[in-house]
């Protein structure tokens, strides 16, 4: 077994090789950037060395930085993690070289399962089922178009490279086939450096089921069953549960079967996934599922075969790479109940899943009996724009699914994000949808069902809002009584009162708000039971609402079921020079990068029309015309980037 280990990774993954890496009596040695030298992984760490800027490019990506780190500080293994590093042939090489030991699989099986078209023309002639499709070499337009409209539409085109969804774009009509094409190239190149496509027929109703395969040095291929990770959205995996539901035994030994021939046919080494699309319309079958790529590292929703195993995937990493034998075979292994995982993340779903940034003013998990919670950030962090906006993994398992989507959403009822705005209202929705609950689900599930889920503008917060209201003016009150207390140094005053005493009529004052931004003209009047705050044509609803208040520098956050909103008083002053037209004003939605600009000054527009494309945290965002008009002004470039809130164009007009 190895002394000591360099995690060339960040976040809540290397929070988790720590974990296990010190368990086992391993020094752990931690990279980071700038902007992360006071993450969470960093303290855990027993060293740690700045290798670079924010930037991943100009830090975690440069292989040369961190093996020598890996030298000086006298490592005998690098753990990738995933993502970075973790499927770069390059890199795994270089640490051959230098004496270190890669814990993943040989350079050459990355080589193999590196690039989609080539690795599925390898496990096709190991039998291994794949979709129908083009995943061929040549990628003029014309002709990706030709096959595309053989092939029979709808089709989904995919980076060769890569994966998480990056470079994957529906198509549904010849029409809209070239801009996909182009959209799908950018985003390959930016993301992986390598815009080549594949092109084949989009498997309707489909089930995204993944095996978890495992292999050692001495031939021994097993594999550790299935996870279902149909939930998704924009081929981003949101819920990830195993064992699959309503998976046959027979269809689970002929995937096992399929996974283990194509971890063979490329001698893998290692913790490996190997990716199924499933025809999901009539139920899954034996002869209903095609091979889509295997991903040649650990992957993000590990945590749930661990759970239904009880196996460490990383301890296994370690031992397997040390040159130990599997302790295990294919027949000694057993699915103990049911587990699934749920992806906090850092956006907004009402926005359509915008990532967000921010200071976490709030981080509370609760902790139970078969909970587990993965992270690497703390209250008082910083979601910045850098790196994927992951908050955290929550992990439940149960004696049956049912007990474990019941365990997962009543911790996520529980769970408590306040600053950047998070998916735990949606993913907790997600949990108690009666046809995912029913079994009756496929990749566009969430799509379908978004208003449902509440993934869609709720409207005004009026609760909420009152609620923020009445905090701010009980802490100003406090806050101006003991000022007043430490300045009169007598007695009591009947000056101090702040209940709006007056000698005669309803006792009534205005109170200016900012509402998520938005200036709202409240009241704050008392009665006999107190003060309350009514905010003109918000009435608030009837019922019960759970909320939480946190507080923050200019205000409060107030939680309602997950939803936040934003309370704060206006200060008249500060906001004198603010322009209260601004409807027309294109804004950046988070930090970015303005990868393209689609239109002039000058010209006219269509509401709706797309005018630019923001890249941030790895994904495009479209920019479109808030009004029908012309656009006046273009206040940034393609390449430049901007912060977010940047004006970015101007179009004024029809309202």
């Amino acid at each position: 077994m190895f002394t000591s280990v360099l995690i060339a990774n960040r976040g809540e993954i290397a929070c988790r090789i720590i974990r296990t890496a010190k368990r086992l009596g391993l020094r752990t040695i931690a990279v980071h950037s700038e902007a992360d030298a006071d993450a969470l992984f960093v303290h855990d760490a027993d060293e740690a060395y700045l290798i670079g800027p924010a930037a991943a490019r100009e830090s975690y990506l440069v292989g040369s930085r961190i093996l020598d780190v890996a030298r000086d500080a006298g490592a005998d293994c690098i753990h990738p993690g995933y993502g970075f590093l973790s499927e770069n042939a390059e890199f795994a090489e270089a640490c051959g070289k230098a004496g270190v030991a890669f814990i993943g699989p040989p350079a050459s099986a990355i080589r193999a399962m590196g690039l989609k078209d080539a690795a599925k023309s390898l496990v096709e002639r190991a039998h291994v089922p794949v979709v129908p499709g083009y995943h061929g070499p040549k990628q003029d337009p014309s002709f990706l178009r030709e096959r595309a409209a053989n092939i029979g539409f709808p089709v989904l085109i995919k980076a060769v490279a890569g994966g998480g969804g990056k470079g994957m774009r529906r198509v549904d009509r010849l029409l809209d086939f070239e801009e996909a094409l182009q959209s799908a190239q950018r985003e390959a190149a930016n993301a992986f450096g390598d815009p080549r496509v594949l092109v084949e027929r989009y498997v309707r109703s489909p089930r995204h089921i993944e095996i978890q395969v495992f292999a050692d040095r001495h031939g021994n291929v097993v594999h550790l069953f299935e996870r279902d990770c149909s939930l998704q959205r924009r081929h981003q995996k949101v819920i990830e549960e195993a064992p699959a539901p309503g998976m046959p035994e027979e269809v689970r030994a002929a995937m096992g079967k399929a996974a283990v021939e194509a971890a063979r046919a490329v001698g893998y080494v290692g913790a490996g996934t190997v990716e199924f699309i499933a025809d999901g319309s009539n139920g899954l079958r034996p002869d209903g599922f095609f091979f889509m790529e295997m991903n040649t590292r650990l992957q993000v929703e590990h945590p749930v075969t661990e759970a239904i195993t009880g196996l460490d995937l990383v301890e296994l990493q370690f031992r397997v790479a040390a040159g130990e034998k599997l302790p295990f075979a294919q027949d000694d292994l057993q699915i103990q109940g049911h587990a699934v995982e749920a992806r906090v993340y850092a956006e907004d779903p009402e926005k359509g899943f915008l990532p967000s940034t921010g200071r976490l003013w709030a981080l509370r998990f609760p902790q139970a009996d078969r909970l587990r919670v993965d992270t690497g950030v703390v209250e008082g962090d910083s979601v910045t724009p850098f790196y994927d906006p992951m908050i955290a993994k929550v992990i439940a398992h149960g004696d049956t699914r049912e007990e474990a989507l019941d365990c997962l959403a009543a911790a996520l009822g529980d769970t408590v994000v306040a600053g950047p705005r998070s998916n735990v209202a949606f993913l907790k929705a997600l949990c108690e949808a009666p046809e995912f609950r029913a079994g009756r689900f496929d990749t566009g599930f969430i799509d379908r069902n978004l208003e449902a889920l509440g993934a869609t503008p709720q409207g005004f917060p009026a609760a909420a809002a009152a609620a923020g209201a009445l905090a701010l003016v009980a802490r100003q009150t406090e806050r101006g009584l003991e000022a007043a207390a430490v300045a009169r140094r007598g007695g009591p005053s009947p000056w101090d009162v702040a209940d709006g005493f007056q000698l005669s009529g309803e006792r009534r004052t205005g109170l200016p708000l900012i509402v998520e931004g938005e200036r709202h003209d409240g009241v704050l009047s008392w009665d006999e039971d107190g003060a309350s705050v009514d905010i003109p044509g918000h009435p608030v609803p009837v019922g019960e609402h759970a909320l939480a208040i946190v507080e923050t520098d200019d205000g409060l956050i107030v939680l309602d079921r997950g939803r936040q909103t934003s309370v704060r008083l206006h200060d008249a002053l500060a906001h004198a020079g603010d322009d209260d037209d601004a409807g027309g004003v294109v804004k950046a939605p988070m930090h970015g990068k303005v990868v393209a600009i689609f239109v002039t000054e000058g010209e006219a527009v269509e509401k709706g029309q797309r005018l630019a494309i923001v890249e941030a945290m790895k994904m495009e965002h479209a920019l479109v015309a808030p009004r029908a008009g012309t656009v006046v002004e273009i206040a940034a470039e393609a390449g430049q980037q901007v912060p977010e809130g940047a004006k970015l164009i101007v179009v004024v007009g029809e309202e």
